[in-house]
């Protein structure tokens, strides 16, 4: 698995110890087709186990590219809401609100970031009850991605050899969902990604962390379990069906690695790891892991599997099915998968009083750079994408601001040309596209409706802008 992004298969295999002994004790045995009261109590521990995860600070993140802050998504998925954790019950040390802190520092991630930290943010600010997009005045993680879009490679987030990036980046635009619910970004920048994860799936139905994409060798190459499920996560949560044949291929692929014990056969043997991110794919795309396909012939599912791997009463799972300590990396997937989840979760609402299901900025503050994700479509199929620095003199913005500054975005070369250039008057053209008969151009915030672009358009802080060219 991806170091940036998961478990690491290293890291997850060495036993961690832990300091109350309760927490390990022994491993239930697997059952057949995991009963609710089975499922109801894996997560109910699994939770417990979360919560002794928690430094005493109230943090989670523990430095590097691998982290504890995964929990914030198998938290969210059996329906702990991360304000509610908090060591010796002190709410001004909740895993949210310290989680919240930790992204809007300057220094976060570190001095030589990589799109893998910012996919990850994006889904566990969101697991936690973060709007990504407004962590704090300076901080938009969902322009953080898309500064990594890759112009010469549409579709692609980060080195397009580095193919894991992509689908992340795929699983966290189509995941992370407005505070309402809806998708914030354009399906056409979806649909870019999308068409380049179709392109990396392998001969045998799965994928593989490095780019196969328009090589042969790499295609025919055997796909990997986790990265298969990531794969199908991302695509399904980006609006493909689970009837679409590329996941009813992938589907047959991880049919096609379960062994008797419920388990699916990676090329690290039987894990829970990788049984997890199959697991979440399969959720993800409506797949029951627990359905005919997914039984063995010894009536063992993948979900029998991964409870068998978890500590009772102390409810960490371990990593190998002959570890004799859990793995905090391996509990989170184990968890997640457990629980129903793909790669994050919608956040419950806290329990805790005063505390809303969304912790958010809500204005701009005034002399403070931030960045804002564009899309700009001009119906070719070709959107480009970009992050835009603004400095706000107000605790709002306008459109034509934005335009403006998107001449120094990243990527480069998201808008170079706007008409009107100044002033406050409707749009009438971008990048040499200009209104014609019944196509014009409009602008959404959000993925709400669009409307006709003008430069007075009000922008507000975390808005993801998209600017659309057609009837």
């Amino acid at each position: 698995m991806s170091s940036l992004l998961s478990s690491s298969r290293v890291s997850s295999a060495v036993a961690v110890p832990i300091t109350a002994g309760a927490l390990l004790l022994s491993a239930v045995p697997a059952h057949a087709t995991a009963t609710p009261a089975q499922t109801a109590t894996s997560k109910s521990t699994g939770v417990t186990y979360l919560k002794s995860l928690q430094a005493a600070d109230g943090s989670y993140v523990t430095g590097g590219g691998l982290s504890n802050e995964w929990a914030f998504s198998a938290l969210a998925a059996a329906g702990t809401a991360a304000a509610d954790v908090a060591p010796g019950g002190d709410a001004t040390r909740n895993a949210r609100l310290v989680y919240r802190n930790q992204l809007a520092a300057t220094t976060w991630p570190s001095a030589a970031p990589v799109v893998t930290d910012y996919e990850r943010g994006v889904l566990n600010a969101y697991a936690a009850g973060i709007d990504p997009a407004r962590v704090g005045p300076g901080r938009n993680l969902i322009a953080d991605v898309a500064a990594y879009w890759q112009t010469a490679e549409p579709g692609y987030y980060g080195p397009s050899a580095n193919f894991n990036g992509t689908v992340f980046g795929l699983l966290a635009l189509g995941g992370a969902r407005t505070q309402s619910g809806a998708q914030r970004v354009p399906q056409a920048l979806l649909d870019a990604s999308v068409t380049a994860v179709r392109a990396n799936q392998h001969n045998d139905g799965g994928w593989n962390f490095g780019k196969a994409a328009g090589d042969p060798a790499a295609l025919a190459q055997a796909g990997d379990i986790d990265m298969t499920g990531a794969a199908m996560a991302s695509l399904c949560s980006s609006g493909v069906p689970g009837t679409d044949p590329a996941i009813v291929a992938a589907k047959n692929f991880l049919k096609g690695k379960l062994v008797a014990s419920g388990a699916f056969n990676s090329m690290f043997g039987a894990n829970t790891d990788s049984n997890g991110w199959a697991v979440s794919g399969l959720n993800a795309c409506g797949i029951n892991p627990q359905g005919a396909d997914f039984t063995s012939g010894t009536g063992k599912t993948p979900v029998d599997f991964l409870i068998s791997q978890q500590f009772k009463p102390g409810g960490g799972f371990k990593y190998l099915p002959t570890d004799t300590a859990p793995s905090p990396y391996a509990s989170v997937d184990g968890l997640r998968a457990v629980a129903g989840a793909g790669f994050t979760a919608t956040p419950p609402t806290p329990t805790t009083a005063g505390e809303p299901t969304w912790a958010t900025t809500g204005s701009f503050t005034a002399g403070t750079a931030a960045r804002l994700a564009l899309v700009v479509d001009d119906g070719t199929g070709s959107p480009r994408v970009c992050a835009v620095t603004v400095t706000p003199t107000g605790t709002t913005t306008t459109l034509g601001a934005v335009l403006d500054a998107a001449g120094a975005a990243t990527p480069s070369g998201c808008v170079t040309a706007v008409t009107p250039s100044s002033g406050s008057g409707t749009v009438t053209a971008v990048n040499g596209t200009a209104n014609s008969g019944t196509s014009s151009w409009k602008v959404s915030i959000d993925g709400a409706a669009a409307t006709g672009a003008a430069r007075s358009t009000v922008i507000s802080v975390g808005d993801t802008v998209s600017l659309r060219f057609g009837s």
